[in-house]
């Protein structure tokens, strides 16, 4: 299998993806301008800032990268949308499905420094579920998790 780095790929302009990302997140959030926000300094993303479209002062769509290599959308999709954490608090199901260190609905994201992004993302108030550890997958981890309850795993591969 070939190491790929982020900075192998080269992405311009709102409306491409690299060639090798096939899937691209859509995640919601109660308060997106508060998200991005965050999203940008706890884990490093970049906003496409001509990408970002409004409703009065509701965030309907946006575009941030991590790297060259990887998009997400993240939106405000109605404005009844409830977030994660805010589910948990109202449904048990929701809070028992949600009582482990893996991510469940959440992303995956391959880092060249995990120590250096832990550090970044704790520092920034992000809530940390797992400590870095070696869980025998091929990648230190650890998971993380958002204001708003979204799970996030970053992973530096380990051979």
């Amino acid at each position: 299998m070939t190491d790929v780095r982020l900075s192998d790929f080269e992405v311009s302009g709102s409306d491409s993806v690299s060639p090798e990302q096939r899937i691209v997140p859509m995640i919601g959030y109660e308060d997106a301008a508060a998200a991005i926000d965050f999203l940008c300094r706890a884990f490093g993303f970049v906003e496409d800032e001509d990408s970002r479209y409004m409703d009065g002062d509701r965030v309907t769509h946006a575009e941030l990268s991590v790297g060259h290599l990887a998009k997400i959308m993240v939106a405000n999709p109605t404005p009844e949308y409830v977030s994660p954490k805010r589910h948990r608090e109202e449904c048990e199901l929701s809070r028992q499905m949600q009582d482990n260190v893996w991510v469940v609905d959440g992303q995956f994201i391959v880092v060249d420094d995990l120590d250096a992004h832990y550090d970044r993302a704790r520092a920034a108030g992000a809530a940390i579920l797992r400590e870095p550890d070696d869980p025998g997958v091929g990648f230190r981890v650890y998971t993380a998790e958002d204001p708003e309850g979204h799970r996030w795993m970053f992973g530096q591969p380990t051979g």
